[in-house]
């Protein structure tokens, strides 16, 4: 059940230093979820889409706090790049809630998730190639940790559902810790009701 990487000492392959790493990991974990949820039916289905919709919901604030800004101050074009993603982002929160919302039986909830698994992997290819190499190459090994630990940070306070038109630093500040509450509240509620 694939989950945020959590490291354990002794794991040589975290990813905890280097916050490349750690987002490249993150969307191998989104792509396991995607295909959990296709590949599951009734209950399960249902949880493995609850997770995979929390991972995309802080996944996407932590890029939206950290990520994006850094780009933004030490890529050349760093503007155009981050609203490019910041669009994509905005169509995936939209689908995402959508989906959030509906009964994952029905029968228009798999074509529907198919298609945002397409834009989601598409979104995912476009980071990597014009955000994730342009960090690797202007930030020193420390930059790359203190990014990670600021993934990290955001990604604890984060809003573990989708918020459309929240796509950028200044509105995650301002209503991330309200939504990551309301949202976190949701989630145990769902859990105390075994509706996971």
């Amino acid at each position: 059940m694939p989950e945020l990487h959590t490291p354990q000492a002794g794991d040589d392959a975290a990813p905890d230093n280097d916050v490349v790493s750690l987002l490249m990991r993150q969307h191998g974990d989104i792509r396991n979820l995607f295909d959990e949820v296709e590949a599951s039916t009734g209950d399960a289905r249902q949880e493995a889409f609850h997770r995979l919709v929390r991972l995309l919901a802080v996944h996407e604030t932590a890029e939206e706090e950290v990520v994006h800004p850094f780009v933004r101050r030490s890529v050349a074009g760093g503007d155009e790049v981050v609203e490019a993603r910041l669009a994509e982002e905005r169509a995936a929160k939209e689908t995402l809630s959508d989906l959030d919302d509906m009964d994952t039986g029905d029968p228009k909830f798999m074509p529907r998730l198919l298609a945002l698994r397409t834009a989601v992997q598409e979104h995912a290819r476009a980071e990597e190639r014009y955000e994730f190499v342009h960090i690797r190459r202007s930030a020193d090994a420390a930059a790359l940790a203190s990014l990670a630990k600021g993934v990290k940070a955001a990604e604890a306070m984060a809003p573990t559902r989708p918020h459309p038109g929240v796509e950028s630093a200044t509105a995650n500040v301002a209503l991330g810790p309200v939504a990551a509450l309301m949202d976190r509240t949701r989630d145990a509620v769902r859990t105390a009701m075994g509706r996971d």
